[in-house]
């Protein structure tokens, strides 16, 4: 926090990296209240999925009203907010991006019937830098980072790498 307080104009994209796959918690409770006051501030964009969505702002989410309510709630502590809808019980999978400008946008993308999931948030968040550094806005950057999250994770139905829950496939894009 203290390097990132003397960057100016950085674009800080935030991935809470809190709650592992299984559901057991990341995070001691005085380390999450040092990431709510300390490191959310500094964020451009924060990228929580909604097991740490409902740590961060103490509520529980079930669907997208509920989404953007703690999307709201977390904009109190950071300059934009790219809530990660996968844990929902939904068809889709739906993302909900809002930031302090006023900005509000739903990306739906169909729900991958996959074991192949492990490094989804910190690819889509790594994407959504990766964007953001290019240039574009964030609207923009956030739309291209989950377009190609969705085909990493797409090309990586097939890939059988260990056991359990394998990787999305990264390199998608790029013939070999």
């Amino acid at each position: 926090a203290g390097r990132l307080s003397k960057l100016q104009d950085a674009k800080i994209v935030l991935d809470p990296v809190m709650v592992a796959k299984g559901g057991s918690r990341l995070l001691q409770p005085d380390a999450t209240q040092a990431l709510i006051k300390t490191l959310l501030p500094l964020a451009s964009v924060v990228t929580p999925n909604i097991p740490e969505a409902e740590i961060l702002t103490a509520s529980k989410i079930v669907n997208a009203v509920d989404m953007e309510r703690a999307a709201d709630k977390l904009l109190e502590h950071c300059q934009g907010v790219v809530l990660k809808g996968g844990h929902l019980d939904t068809e889709d999978a739906p993302d909900f991006f809002a930031n302090r400008r006023g900005l509000r946008q739903w990306l739906h993308y169909p729900r991958v019937k996959t074991v192949n999931t492990h490094g989804t948030g910190c690819t889509y968040s790594a994407a959504i830098a990766g964007y953001a550094a290019q240039g574009l806005p964030w609207d923009e950057a956030i739309r291209q980072a989950r377009a190609y999250l969705q085909g990493a994770i797409l090309a990586g139905q097939s890939l059988r790498i260990g056991h359990g829950h394998g990787p999305v496939h990264h390199h998608w894009r790029f013939e070999f």
